[in-house]
C-alpha cells in the first residue's frame, strides 16, 4: 500500500484543479442604465426647454405686442412678425373646419407625442434621443395652441424680397424641423454598409 506522505504522489495538477467562478461586476450591469437614464432626463429637459420658449414667444406676439391686432411688424429686411392661424398641421393639410375635426386634429398630433416620448425612453443613442426631443418638445407647444385657441399660432416670416423658403412658422415649428433633419442627416450618415463578400 503507497504511503500518501511519499514524494513519488504529488497532488492534483492544476489541470484537475476546478476553475473559480467568474464574477461581473455590478457595476458593468447598471452603467448602461444608468447612461440611458442620464439621455433620457437630459431630452426630456430639453423637450420641456422647447415648450416652455414657444409659449413664451408665442404670448409675447400675442399680448405685449398685439399682432393679432396689428396683423404684421416689419424688424428686419429678410425677417418679420406677420400674424397666421393655422388651424391644420402643416401648408395646409389637415385643416379644422369644426369643433369637431379640431379635437380629431389634437388626438391625432397628441398620439404622435405619445409615441415620441416612448421612443425617447426606449432610445439608447444619445444623439438621436435629443433629436427627438427637439419634435416632442415642439409637438407639445403646438398642441396647447389647439386646445386652448383651436388653432396654432405662427408669426415668424423669414423672406429675401418675395421669395419665403418656408411659410410662417413658430418655434415649435423650427424644433421639429430640425429635430427630424438631425435624425435623417444621422440615419443616411450611419446606415450600415454593406459587407465585403469573400470569394
Amino acid at each position: 500500500m503507497a504511503d500518501p506522505t511519499s514524494p513519488l504522489v504529488s497532488p492534483a495538477s492544476d489541470a484537475e484543479k476546478p476553475l473559480p467562478e467568474e464574477r461581473v461586476s455590478p457595476s458593468l450591469g447598471t452603467r448602461g442604465s444608468r447612461a440611458e437614464g442620464e439621455h433620457r432626463l437630459l431630452a426630456f429637459s430639453i423637450a420641456a426647454m422647447v415648450f416652455a420658449f414657444d409659449q413664451l414667444t408665442k404670448y409675447v406676439v400675442t399680448y405685449p405686442l398685439q399682432l393679432q391686432r396689428r396683423r404684421s411688424m416689419e424688424l428686419l429686411d429678410f425677417f418679420d412678425l406677420r400674424w397666421v392661424e393655422n388651424r391644420g398641421v402643416s401648408m395646409g393639410f389637415l385643416t379644422a373646419t369644426s369643433d369637431f375635426t379640431r379635437w380629431l386634429l389634437v388626438l391625432f398630433t397628441a398620439a404622435i407625442a405619445g409615441g415620441v416620448f416612448y421612443w425617447i425612453w426606449r432610445e439608447k443613442r444619445r444623439d438621436d434621443a435629443l433629436a427627438l426631443s427637439l419634435v416632442l418638445g415642439g409637438a407639445l407647444g403646438n398642441i396647447v395652441d389647439r386646445i386652448r385657441y383651436g388653432y396654432v399660432v405662427d408669426f415668424a416670416d423669414l423672406h429675401f424680397g418675395e421669395w419665403r423658403p418656408f411659410l410662417i412658422f413658430n418655434v415649435a415649428d423650427a424644433a421639429i424641423t430640425i429635430g427630424v433633419l438631425l435624425l435623417l442627416v444621422r440615419a443616411l450618415l450611419t446606415r450600415d454598409k454593406p459587407k465585403n463578400r469573400k470569394v
